[in-house]
């Protein structure tokens, strides 16, 4: 198949094109290290004290490659992480599944309440579809849940295994201020943008989450945050396309036959 893994009427493609994504991408990497086991392992094998930006830049650019790039596009580029992660002694089977099913939890959650409109049904498929990003960093179908309800259950399974280590701490701190090139801080309004992304991606956090990392979840913040979410998403929508969308995108688009070429 020459066109791509997912198709334009896909959930994920639905979810992956849209502004959402960017509090989604955030919050999945604070949630991600909360098992103290995988993110001692990112610790030790990367830069991510020093390069948050990067990591969410480079995980950006495989969420967009093995939803909308070509099928070979995403084949290679998951072999070649599946090599990394083998070289690194980071391909346990469990967590890489509790990197993926944060990164889902994240990105259906992120969606749903910034207002794409996704029904029930759709959050189900979404899971379902995502078995075969799964796929791709080697963890089998039949250990990976398959809809919300199914996800639900692994959340509450997983749940003795997490805490908030202090690499995780240092981590979302990282990530609220990321180091920047001078001309970006102070030239540009990505310190503030940035700012209030990364604190709605920590505001939307579930709440055992929060409870982990130490952070109080006040009453009606839930629907404070709500709101929030669904003012970003629409004033991320008012940007031009070509500062928001990945490039693999608009190729895509192209290749599917969605816009003249």
């Amino acid at each position: 198949m020459v066109k791509g893994l997912f198709s334009p009427d896909t959930v994920t493609w639905k979810i992956h094109s849209d502004p959402s994504m960017v509090v989604g991408g955030i919050r999945a990497l604070l949630e991600q290290a909360l098992h103290p086991v995988a993110m001692d392992g990112v610790a030790k094998n990367s830069n991510f004290r020093e390069d948050a930006w990067g990591r969410l830049q480079r995980t950006g650019e495989y969420v967009s490659t093995i939803t909308f790039g070509t099928s070979s596009e995403a084949q290679a580029l998951a072999e070649r992480v599946r090599k990394i992660h083998f070289k690194l002694g980071l391909d346990d089977p469990h967590l890489l599944l509790w990197v993926h099913m944060a990164m889902v939890d994240s990105f259906v959650d992120c969606a749903v309440r910034s207002g794409l409109g996704i029904s029930d049904g759709e959050q189900d498929q979404y899971v379902s579809e995502m078995v075969l990003f799964a796929n791709q960093v080697g963890i089998e179908s039949i250990n990976v849940p398959t809809n919300v309800r199914e996800m639900k259950q692994y959340f509450i399974d997983i749940a003795p295994e997490l805490s908030a280590s202090d690499d995780a701490k240092k981590a979302a701190l990282f990530l609220a201020l990321p180091p920047m090139p001078n001309i970006v801080r102070f030239a540009t309004p990505a310190t503030p943008m940035w700012a209030t992304l990364s604190s709605l991606a920590a505001l939307s956090l579930p709440p055992w989450a929060r409870k982990l990392y130490g952070w109080p979840t006040l009453p009606g913040q839930g629907i404070a945050t709500d709101i929030a979410l669904k003012t970003s998403r629409a004033s991320l929508l008012f940007l031009p396309k070509n500062l928001m969308e990945p490039p693999l995108l608009k190729q895509a688009r192209e290749r599917w036959g969605l816009v003249a070429q």
